[in-house]
């Protein structure tokens, strides 16, 4: 059932964001557990964001977006994040691109490609949700994270490059980026388009057999460079000290990780040697690939998060 937040929006409105995670758990549980709509004002517009709310909220949130021809409301039930967000007691806030693509909405990721005349700035309406998330949630500024499906993690990807002050770690599934392909040769990353001004923590998630965004590369234009080196620039951008150490994880799952990086932060890659375009640990087969359920890429990326 959705609740709307109306009443509970213009109660909590005058607020600024909590100094501590108790103060936003008072704060939170002005709302009932369960789903509900947050309006989002942007440019003279509002869009609807969809919104979970655990029991006992504590104050943290995971923004979650869509992969292309998704919206927010599929991104919450493909991701099947609600158990682990109940578990965490984070918020999870699903907006939806605006770029009509088949039945869903596409991201404007910034650098690739050429969006529609008019596209909204979705950096800046990614800001602008964590802005009112904070003022009209209660969610810790500090405290505020993102991952993303395909687009989606390209999307925040290209966020974390261009906010990194609002995010305070990401987790792109099928999706890491670290900036838009060259365009004299998209085999390579241009290094300019994303230059991150403090550390930002990443762990990833991608399947070998990805044939939308092939982990060595190639795909479509806006794709182009290998998921390693998206790794090796964010290692790079975070000032990692140590080289990158291999371990296995299970029998199709290994993970590569650099430590000691600037600011306590990690680059971490989790690779599946026989995952599809997918989620790992995902209830929902959305016919990309195999779905390993070796890993929970929720339970991961929230212990990530919360050392973070």
């Amino acid at each position: 059932m959705r609740w709307p937040l109306t009443f509970a929006i213009a109660a909590l409105v005058s607020l600024t964001a909590p100094a501590s995670a108790d103060a936003a758990a008072r704060c939170t549980s002005a709302l009932k557990p369960g789903d509900h709509t947050l309006p989002v004002t942007f440019q003279g517009r509002q869009y609807p964001v969809n919104v979970y709310v655990p029991a006992g909220a504590r104050g943290a949130a995971v923004i979650n977006l869509h992969g292309t021809q998704s919206t927010g409301a599929g991104q919450l039930e493909y991701s099947d994040m609600r158990s682990t967000a109940d578990a965490g007691r984070f918020l999870v806030l699903a907006p939806s691109g605006a770029i009509p693509a088949a039945g869903g909405f596409a991201w404007n990721v910034p650098g690739v490609g050429t969006p529609p005349a008019g596209a909204r700035d979705d950096v800046a309406f990614l800001d602008q949700v964590i802005t009112t998330a904070t003022t009209s949630l209660c969610v810790d500024r500090t405290r505020v994270y993102g991952t993303g499906y395909s687009g989606g993690g390209r999307m925040m990807s290209a966020f974390a490059c261009h906010r990194p002050h609002r995010i305070a770690a990401i987790a792109p599934v099928a999706g890491l980026r670290a900036g838009r392909p060259d365009p004299v040769d998209t085999s390579k990353l241009d290094p300019l388009s994303c230059t991150p001004g403090r550390a930002v923590p990443v762990i990833t998630f991608h399947g070998l057999q990805d044939a939308t965004n092939p982990f060595p590369g190639g795909g479509s234009p806006y794709w182009g460079y290998s998921v390693p080196a998206a790794q090796q620039r964010w290692a790079q951008i975070n000032k990692c000290s140590d080289r990158p150490r291999t371990t296995t994880v299970s029998t199709n799952v290994s993970k590569v990780s650099y430590q000691r990086c600037r600011g306590g932060a990690e680059v971490v890659l989790y690779t599946i040697a026989n995952g599809g375009h997918t989620w790992p640990g995902t209830s929902v087969d959305n016919g990309n690939g195999t779905v390993t359920h070796e890993i929970n890429a929720n339970r991961l990326m929230w212990q990530f998060f919360e050392r973070h």
